[in-house]
């Protein structure tokens, strides 16, 4: 690599054959290490590693003592072998004597707020606040290298299938996506707001009625919502695209081109699924796994047991759904059980009950003695062997669901022989419910994206017209793409047809004005002859964390920000003058 003025080499470059060179190396001073009064190891360290230059004058010591840890500096000086050489340093087998040292940056503290090769160890809030000098360590600032990588080699696989990368406005207006917009004030226009888009949704679906045939972009997304491990909080980047005339089977099959030699090249885990990706219905991954995005490293399926053990005396069991978890070769004590069961209360808010069956096939511990009728048809339901193990979960039938989909996740990551780690697992899962029952309004809403075509299509959608049972039985053209127990995609064959969107909305009780007042754009748009059209987006920020083997996405995020949604580098949000709320038109009410 050419090196500027500044430089000769970078402090990762250096080797034996360079030994008798005149170089002149920049960096920040990582350490400075004092062998008696005029001797002492420093170790430079740059973007593309780190030198070793070794102090032999008392006036480049007396210089040296002046400078504090992480200044910047300049070194020229002679390459030279290294009597003690370190084979774990890409330059180990050489050191530079310097003839002069110059101070490019002073840094003016003589305590940093944490050691930079150890600030991973460090309080998360300080490494956000001082996230300049955090990613000043090499193996935080990899995820970041890696990240760059990946996004560039997106975008070259995309371009190669055809794909034009078009960038869709930041500043639009609100709609329903299923999150809180981030509102921009509009000051030429009071009391109006433009809002940061939740997603490009309709603006890739324009560019499709456009006539514009394969889109994709590395899209910022704003959404107002709490963070998680694996979601943050405020913006966030996905793989958008979309295929006009195209089929659910053309996204599934230009992703699977796309995602697995990403996977396969810059991924922590040698094995990645082959495509095509096994497909799962939605109904059939919450009978079987718990979970719209199951974790296919673990070999334990959910069994269901509910008319094996009604009228069995166990007052949870009664009128309820029971979903089970069996194993064999459980040899676990009472406290692993303990704290398994406490686990899942907390994860689901909902018991765990248990039963054992010991080496002489006797029923024992947790619920045994209500089972005692049941003993055979649950050993034959779910293969029980002495020594085998089962966890239960009761309720309603989602919510015993869900628990135990939690139980599987534990007991399979916990228990030996169960979690295939070192891969990653994808599946499509498919045939997602078009409608739901809101929790709270108890009215039928979508379920998730009302821009989905239903399957059926306009027929289906008359069929259910006055019949809750028949609207709840509709599916979504929609599916998501999961690895290793997350969603890394989302997508879906979109309604194009007006009058059956129109439809679609008539069944959550929002007429044809509703929707031309909240869709004005698409809604025109598609009656001028839309083409079917479908799409999906890979969330960035979550594939870097699943190729990375990191545990919070935040890790592989430049500047990202709490879990309170503050950036504390930046200090934001933040207070503003009086005069720019008045040229916005705002009057706070913050009481």
């Amino acid at each position: 690599m050419k090196m500027f003025q500044s430089r000769t080499h970078n402090c990762g470059e250096l080797r034996l054959a360079n030994a008798g060179e005149k170089v002149t190396l920049v960096g920040w001073l990582e350490n400075v290490r004092e062998v008696g009064s005029n001797f002492a190891f420093l170790v430079l360290r740059d973007f593309y590693g780190t030198t070793q230059v070794v102090v032999e004058t008392e006036d480049m010591m007396k210089l040296v003592k002046t400078i504090n840890k992480e200044s910047t500096i300049s070194v020229t000086g002679l390459v030279r072998e290294r009597e003690s050489k370190n084979k774990k340093q890409a330059t180990g087998e050489i050191e530079v004597l310097p003839e002069s040292i110059e101070i490019l940056g002073k840094c003016r503290h003589n305590a940093l707020p944490f050691e930079i090769n150890k600030s991973r160890e460090a309080d998360e809030n300080t490494r956000l606040k001082y996230r300049y000098l955090d990613l000043r360590n090499p193996a935080v600032k990899q995820n970041i290298v890696l990240r760059c990588q990946v996004v560039a080699a997106l975008r070259q696989a995309m371009t190669e299938h055809g794909f034009l990368e078009i960038t869709t406005p930041i500043l639009t207006s609100s709609s329903p996506e299923g999150a809180r917009d981030y509102l921009v004030p509009a000051r030429n226009h009071p009391g109006k707001f433009y809002a940061l888009p939740q997603a490009p949704q309709q603006f890739k679906q324009l560019l499709m009625t456009s006539g514009f045939d394969r889109y994709f972009q590395i899209a910022p997304c704003f959404r107002d919502e709490d963070a998680r491990a694996d979601r943050t909080p405020g913006e966030f980047y996905q793989l958008d695209m979309e295929m006009a005339f195209a089929s659910q089977e053309d996204v599934l099959s230009v992703l699977e081109d796309v995602l697995v030699p990403v996977f396969k090249k810059f991924g922590k885990y040698e094995r990645v699924s082959s495509a095509p990706f096994r497909h799962i219905p939605y109904k059939e991954a919450m009978e079987r796994y718990g979970s719209d995005k199951p974790d296919l490293r673990i070999d334990l399926e959910i069994q269901d047991v509910t008319e094996l053990v009604q009228g069995c005396g166990f007052g949870p069991f009664e009128g309820a759904t029971v979903k089970a978890v069996a194993v064999d070769d459980f040899s676990q004590t009472r406290k692993w059980i303990d704290k398994l069961v406490a686990d899942v209360e907390v994860a689901t808010a909902n018991k765990a009950c248990w039963f054992r069956l010991d080496e002489q096939g006797n029923l024992t511990g947790g619920i045994s003695k209500f089972l005692g009728d049941c003993k055979e048809a649950l050993a034959e339901k779910l293969s029980l062997k002495p020594g085998s193990f089962v966890c239960l979960a009761a309720g309603k039938k989602s919510a015993a669901q869900k628990t135990a989909g939690v139980i599987r996740k534990l007991m399979g990551t916990r228990l030996p022989g169960h979690f295939d780690q070192e891969q990653y697992a994808f599946c499509w899962i498919v045939d997602f419910p078009m409608y739901e029952l809101g929790e709270e309004s108890g009215e039928l809403e979508f379920c998730h994206n009302p821009f989905s075509m239903p399957q059926g299509g306009m027929a289906t959608l008359k069929e259910a017209e006055n019949n809750l049972e028949k609207a709840l039985a509709i599916n979504a053209n929609q599916y998501d793409l999961v690895c290793n127990g997350y969603e890394t995609a989302s997508g879906a064959v979109r309604n194009h047809d007006p009058e059956i969107m129109v439809k679609a909305f008539e069944l959550v009780g929002l007429g044809e004005e509703n929707v031309k007042a909240k869709f004005p754009a698409m809604y025109n748009a598609f009656t001028y002859g839309a083409p079917p059209h479908a799409g999906a987006a890979p969330g960035v920020d979550r594939m870097i964390m699943l190729l990375t083997g990191e545990e919070s996405i935040r890790e592989v995020i430049t500047f990202p920000m709490n879990k309170n949604a503050q950036d504390l580098m930046m200090d934001a949000p933040s207070a503003v003058e009086q005069k720019q709320l008045d040229d916005v038109h705002i009057k706070l009410n913050v009481d």
